[in-house]
């Protein structure tokens, strides 16, 4: 079977000496194993399309013409019923006598883009009801994560009776408890796990709650937000029309917080980048500008790499209420000088971001304690706390090793941002350090904390300890999961029109990945990028010299030369556009390169 033979050709160990750096961090592929080639067949016929791609439909689980129609035609009609959701009916009941009573409601949310945008969200919905709402953003550095007291408090002073919580909240036992103390009620619209103990909220909206029944349970923060408008507009005979405008929100949201682009999220998505291409808000088209995506079609992805990171940088650098201030601008001229200002922060961002990774890798390659461990976990007191998320990610991309990276946070304590790799529970190895921990928040692949100083280097060996005692040398080899193999001449335009149908992709619906064996530059390659880091290939398919394909391989030069000599690699990508001067173009982003003697 031709996959298997695949398999054991591209699962060659890798080294076990120390990594030095990232180049030595060799990547394992895996190929899928092909859907039953009798459903493949049969669906290839009755869509009329390409067996390849009706295999990547059967490997996807769609293997019946109903389940295809569903897939490709995305429908608002099959979004579920906002009341099966636990504690609905008593949130839109407490909103509805706080509107009707005229009572002030703040609209809280975290400050990353997730939070940003269910506050946008929710208070554009809610400002057209009322003149008395408001919304509030913590300061990342004074308050941190979440739900704050000194937030509370502003609140108390300026009299609000309402407080909804986004995208935060349902840890927040004691201080939902205080909110109460001060005559303050809140309404918890979260999508991170609960405890065992629910904060005693009016409402606490949160599908991952065990006694939540809602048929999908990885909405985003913002998602949780919209079933909250969507409720309250169906008790209050609102047509869902007039709440569409708002998904564009919702897709930014869904693309920047990584849930899966599955089931309800895909519909929503799918809507939701309808408005963000044909008539954005005033604050998205701002961004989309700066980001030189004007003549681009908005995908997941340019919202991941291009439109989130912007919206970001407003909570990383200065304070994310500049970001809300951005999505709910109504001028085009408050939108584009705030979308200026929050171009100018992500600028600085990179600049942090680019000058802290290199000073964590040269702690890391320099420290030789660090080569016979299975964690990385850095730390210096200078590093800018709204960055170690991003260096934490880069970290793990050079040294595939759960990581986490720590910078000083008050006098005596220091904050933690953390990644994970592929099947590693990072949540459960930092719950198992609690008690070292003042507080902390995640999930599986992400995390954040926060301890005093004096106790780091016990939590740095505990750590390290459980990472050890639960992870093995196959988990420490990055893998590249691969749909199936591809050949050049496979790629027309009927194929890529057809595969562009398969979008929105993200987590659950990921773009296809293929392979293709014996590629060539044509003699055109070159580096490219500031600092030359990345590879710009036209390649060329040994059975097929005379048709050249554009390729982009992202730190990928240390193949440089041996392609440039002209020696043939396997190449596996995934097939995007590409524009140039308002052109598009069909473009390989290539995820990794194995040069083909290396493999026998």
């Amino acid at each position: 079977m031709k996959t298997k033979k695949y398999n054991e050709k591209y699962s060659k160990k890798t080294s076990k000496k120390p990594i030095k750096n990232k180049k030595l961090v060799d990547k394992k592929w895996i190929v899928k194993e092909p859907g039953n080639p009798a459903l493949v067949r049969q669906l290839s016929s009755e869509l009329g399309i390409d067996q390849v791609l009706a295999n990547l439909l059967v490997q996807r689980g769609i293997n019946t013409y109903e389940k295809a129609r569903e897939f490709f035609r995305p429908s608002l009609d099959r979004i579920h019923d906002p009341f099966l959701m636990k504690d609905m009916e008593r949130a839109v009941e407490r909103l509805n006598s706080a509107i009707l009573n005229k009572e002030s409601i703040l609209i809280y949310g975290d400050y990353d883009v997730d939070g940003t945008t269910a506050v946008a969200l929710v208070y554009s919905f809610i400002s057209t009801l009322t003149s008395k709402a408001d919304f509030y953003i913590p300061d990342r550095y004074s308050e941190g994560y979440g739900v704050s007291y000194q937030g509370i408090d502003w609140a108390k002073e300026n009299g609000f009776s309402l407080i909804i919580a986004l995208d935060c909240g349902i840890k927040a036992i004691e201080k939902v408890k205080y909110a109460s103390s001060l005559g303050i009620d809140m309404i918890i619209c979260d999508h991170h796990l609960p405890d065992a103990e629910l904060p005693p909220a009016v409402a606490v909206l949160d599908p991952k709650r065990e006694d939540c029944h809602y048929p999908f349970d990885d909405l985003s923060g913002c998602g949780v937000g919209f079933k909250l408008v969507q409720a309250f507009a169906m008790k209050n005979n609102i047509k869902f029309e007039e709440i569409l405008p708002l998904l564009d929100l919702l897709a930014v949201s869904i693309a920047s917080d990584l849930v899966s682009v599955t089931g309800e999220n895909r519909i929503l998505a799918y809507y939701g980048l309808k408005p963000l291409n044909e008539n954005p808000r005033k604050g998205l088209q701002s961004i989309i500008k700066l980001s030189g995506l004007e003549k681009h079609k908005i995908t997941i992805d340019e919202i991941v790499f291009k439109i989130g990171p912007r919206i970001n940088a407003a909570g990383r650098m200065e304070s994310g209420r500049t970001a809300v201030e951005l999505l709910i601008s109504r001028t085009d001229k408050d939108a584009q000088s705030i979308g200026v200002a929050i171009n100018t922060q992500n600028n600085e961002r990179k600049s942090v971001d680019r000058e802290i990774t290199h000073e964590a890798i040269d702690m890391v390659k320099n420290s030789p304690h660090f080569a016979t461990k299975k964690s990385t976990v850095v730390y210096n007191p200078s590093w800018h706390k709204g960055v170690v998320g991003i260096v934490a990610s880069r970290l793990v991309e050079a040294y595939y090793r759960p990581t986490i990276v720590f910078t000083k946070s008050g006098d005596k304590t220091i904050t933690g941002s953390a990644r994970s790799i592929a099947g590693f529970d990072l949540y459960d190895a930092i719950e198992n350090c609690s008690d070292l921990l003042e507080n902390f928040g995640g999930h599986m692949y992400a995390a954040g904390m926060t301890l005093k100083e004096e106790n780091y280097e016990e939590f740095c060996r505990r750590f390290e300890a459980y990472v050890e005692s639960k992870i093995n040398d196959e988990m420490l080899t990055p893998i590249v999961n691969i749909d199936t193999y591809l050949d050049f001449k496979q790629i027309t335009p009927k194929f890529f029109r057809i595969l562009k149908q398969f979008q929105p992709f993200g987590p659950g619906n990921h773009s296809p990945v293929f392979i293709t064996e014996n590629v060539y530059d044509n003699g055109n390659g070159r580096k490219v990028g500031s600092d030359n880091g990345h590879l710009k290939l036209e390649l060329i398919q040994e059975d097929e010299p005379y048709r050249h394909i554009s390729a982009i391989a992202f730190n990928r030069t240390e193949h440089f030369d041996h392609i440039q000599a002209g020696n043939p690699v396997d190449i596996c990508y995934s097939i995007a556009e590409n524009y140039y001067r308002g052109i598009a173009n069909i473009q390989l982003r290539v995820k990794d390169i194995k040069n083909r003697e290396d493999l026998f």
